[in-house]
């Protein structure tokens, strides 16, 4: 795949070659991501920021990632503040939005939204995340913390051992991860749900043709104990039809520090997508697993800056003048240490 120019509306279309190039180009965006050095090799682009479903990290995220490029941004939140409110069709935005624009990213609540949007615009487009269907960015710096987990461990792709916790069944997170997954072979994957919310079929059927070692079932510590890396996520009620179901499973798995240390293998990672749920109802991974070396969460979202900037780089077509464009930095960062 040739970045340059194209639409990033599903990880399908993404062959594995790709994804390494682009991991290889995330790297050399640490120091502009750090603020040790700076780049301005985007000044004068500007990226459309539409979000029609609440965000945080994926909203700043894409923002601070085109930032960082020298770009400026242009965003708008909710549906209610936007034109389609009003009855307008996600082509005639589109057509609209791209004239402002030299990329968009976009987010919205109803699945393939983002593709049809896609359609219409005269410019690149990143799927933000469209409803259940797929998150495909946080899939790639998902996948691109697996990589740089493990090899802090002194392992690597193939050494391997996943575990899907949570609401599998609604997390379109989990979904976009397990299609990079089965472009690798001989994995060990265990999806620990309750039944209810268990990974669809056809996802499974995908992990299982690609030669992986897969094991299903709703059994918190033994689902854990085989893990060097566990991807937590939280029960997604917005997915669900009414309040009451979504609380129903709201708590069923709970990850905290005396759970970690009984039933995990030693320095095995702990992954979420965010927001983690800390009411006390839910409680999905307690914060008194914060100061824990295995503790990744923070580690991935510091990741999607990078992923976000290499995509943007790559899209745009100067990835390779970085370097052309850039200078020091006159202040300081990182003054306070993270505790993780």
């Amino acid at each position: 795949m040739n970045f340059k120019g194209q639409h990033l509306l599903s990880v399908k279309d993404i062959p594995l070659d790709s994804i390494e190039y682009l991991f290889t180009i995330s790297e050399l965006m640490r120091p502009y991501a750090t603020r040790k050095k700076m780049t301005r090799v985007l000044e004068g682009a500007v990226l459309g920021n539409m979000f029609f479903e609440a965000s945080t990290r994926t909203r700043v995220s894409f923002g601070s990632a085109f930032n960082l490029l020298g770009g400026e941004v242009r965003e708008t939140t909710g549906l209610s503040n936007s034109a389609l409110a009003k009855g307008e069709s996600l082509y005639d935005t589109a057509q609209v939005l791209s004239g402002y624009s030299d990329i968009i990213a976009m987010r919205h609540p109803s699945p393939h939204s983002v593709m049809e949007f896609a359609e219409g615009s005269r410019v690149p487009v990143i799927n933000g995340g469209d409803g259940s269907n797929e998150h495909p960015t946080q899939a790639l710096l998902d996948l691109f913390t697996i990589k740089n987990e493990l090899a802090r461990l002194n392992q690597n792709i193939q050494d391997l051992s996943l575990t899907l916790l949570g609401d599998l069944k609604h997390g379109r997170t989990v979904h976009s991860l397990c299609h990079l997954l089965s472009l690798y072979k001989n994995l060990k994957i265990q999806l620990v749900s309750p039944e209810a919310l268990r990974l669809p079929d056809h996802y499974v059927d995908m992990l299982t043709n690609a030669g992986h070692q897969i094991e299903i079932g709703s059994d918190l510590e033994k689902g854990l104990s085989k893990a060097n890396i566990i991807y937590q996520t939280r029960i997604q009620e917005e997915r669900f039809s009414s309040e009451d179901q979504a609380n129903r499973y709201k708590g069923y798995f709970r990850l905290n520090k005396n759970i970690y240390s009984q039933h995990c293998l030693p320095n095995a990672v702990i992954m979420h997508p965010l927001p983690r749920d800390s009411r006390n109802d839910a409680n999905e991974l307690d914060n008194d697993l914060n100061a824990e070396p295995g503790l990744a969460i923070f580690r991935q979202t510091d990741n999607g800056v990078l992923v976000r900037m290499a995509l943007f780089a790559c899209i745009l077509g100067v990835e390779e003048q970085l370097k052309e464009y850039e200078r020091g930095v006159i202040w300081q960062v990182g003054l306070i240490k993270p505790k993780y």
